[in-house]
């Protein structure tokens, strides 16, 4: 009756899921603690959560924010890196912080991200990705160090994205950096470093990659996650239909 009432009086199906959730969670007490015989709410369904679709940056967007950094700048060498290497391979910002420059596989010209779960990804990087990292490794991170006067890591391993204290940028450090870089380039302060990923997901359906292919590049344990993009994506699926089908001209 609560619940119908709360639906009733137009309550948001997620305001709705967190009260179903408090509910069964104060059932889930009670039975443990014998006040009660059962739990009576758990064959109460959960409201359907509406899907938001993710933000997604154009073209021109992309362009715009991956020539935002001043490149003559050691800073400006490893933010350039940070934004290829985003869009390159749709790491999430927390994956991007945790790389080492020994994650890059050079000859192979691929990226290894540990995702949710400590689950491990490889991704193929394109030349310009690889090129742009590269110099930021040569030439701005150890004049960064430099500036610091710190040494290059420890115990073999060598963090690829460093402050100008010679320290590991954290995931917010790098997403502050997107921010201002996003700023410059006159792209929307509501759009979040994950935008960039969403963009990697869906430029390459766009650009006729299969969704299990996407799925796996992007890390989901699920294929109903990937599938979201296919929602940005109509064209694609227009074409997929006129291609497949008989009658589909």
């Amino acid at each position: 009756m609560y619940l119908a009432e709360l639906s009733r009086e137009q309550v948001a199906p997620r305001t709705i899921a967190a009260h179903l959730s408090a509910i069964r969670s104060f059932y889930r007490w009670m039975a443990a603690e014998g006040l009660i015989d059962g739990d009576a709410v758990s064959a109460i369904a959960s409201p359907k959560l509406p899907r938001d679709l993710p933000g997604v940056l154009t073209t021109q967007q992309v362009k715009a924010l991956l020539a935002s950094p001043d490149v003559s700048t050691p800073a400006g060498l490893r933010d350039a890196a940070m934004l290829e290497l985003l869009y390159a391979s749709g790491a999430r910002i927390s994956e991007l912080a945790a790389l080492n420059v020994e994650s890059i596989a050079w000859s192979e010209r691929t990226l290894r991200l540990w995702g949710k779960g400590s689950k491990e990804r490889i991704v193929p990087l394109y030349r310009r990705a690889l090129d742009v990292t590269r110099r930021y490794i040569e030439e701005g991170r150890p004049e960064l160090l430099a500036q610091a006067k710190r040494g290059d890591g420890t115990n073999g391993v060598h963090p690829l994205f460093i402050s100008a204290r010679g320290n590991r940028m954290s995931a917010a450090m790098l997403r502050r950096r997107f921010h201002m870089l996003a700023t410059l380039a006159g792209i929307p302060s509501d759009i979040a470093p994950h935008a960039m990923r969403h963009t990697f997901a869906t430029d390459l359906l766009e650009g006729g990659a299969d969704l299990r292919s996407v799925q796996e590049l992007l890390g989901h344990a699920s294929l109903s996650t990937t599938q979201i993009y296919t929602h940005l994506t109509p064209d694609r699926l227009k074409r997929a239909v006129t291609q497949a089908l008989p009658r589909g001209e």
